[in-house]
């Protein structure tokens, strides 16, 4: 069942049309992929799920977003609300300069949580969801900054657990990761698919042909093809996709 359904969104930043009526329906608790060029508008498409394209001024949003039913782009959103719901995590590890422990609980707190049991409860749940609780346990209290890559982007899953969102967006998590911690992220992602709902922007097909339940090909800003993984890589619709792109580059 689709969980998030998109009609005719279009995105512009000042003339430049980075979105082209993009018609998509993504399910609940299964992994979608996006996939495309670099410039395509892969990034620009999840971050419209969030509406973290709001903190771009330039920035223009038409078309329907909606999540569970509920458009996101209708009036009286809590924008705040709608980023408890749905988590990201982006492309390269952003810790906070605080402690792996403060790192967990900021955003509780920003929601009200005070209780100091309540947030030791968080940190070790949201922890272990990441797959890095059994690393870190010993050392909550140390900077996050004195974690490898692979474990710092796992603590920014976890904060982005903390708040028990539905929806989790990925924009190439592992493009600045060694083989081994990419394959723990990999790893936990399909995990994950188990409780949320994942999106994940990559550039690698071969992680989107191993992780991703659908895969959606974007190309120019169009949303080219979408559909079960196994099928668009082993069988994809090559004369629509061979017309467009020779159609656009010819």
């Amino acid at each position: 069942m689709s969980q998030i359904e998109v009609r005719d969104l279009n995105v512009w930043f000042d003339k430049n049309h980075a979105l082209k009526n993009v018609n998509m329906d993504i399910e609940g608790k299964r992994i979608t992929a996006i996939i495309g060029p670099s410039g395509c508008g892969k990034s620009t498409f999840i971050r419209t799920i969030n509406r973290m394209n709001d903190t771009i001024p330039s920035c223009s949003v038409k078309g329907s977003i909606k999540v569970d039913g509920n458009d996101l782009y209708g009036e009286d959103i809590d924008v705040t609300q709608i980023r408890k719901r749905i988590g990201m995590v982006f492309q390269k590890p952003n810790p906070f300069p605080k402690s792996i422990y403060e790192n967990i609980v900021f955003a509780p707190r920003i929601h009200g949580v005070r209780d100091r049991k309540a947030l030791d409860a968080i940190v070790e749940r949201s922890l272990r969801r990441a797959a890095l609780w059994d690393e870190v346990k010993d050392r909550l209290d140390k900077s996050a900054y004195n974690l490898s890559g692979g474990q710092q982007q796992r603590l920014c899953i976890a904060r982005a657990l903390a708040v028990e969102p539905e929806i989790v967006l990925f924009d190439e998590p592992c493009s600045a990761l060694d083989p081994i911690a990419t394959a723990k992220i990999e790893d936990l992602l399909i995990d994950l698919k188990n409780d949320y709902t994942v999106v994940i922007v990559t550039h690698n097909m071969q992680q989107a042909a191993r992780v991703a339940d659908t895969t959606a090909f974007f190309y120019l800003g169009e949303l080219i093809e979408h559909g079960d993984t196994q099928r668009l890589f082993e069988k994809p619709d090559e004369k629509l996709t061979e017309q467009y792109i020779t159609g656009r580059m010819g």
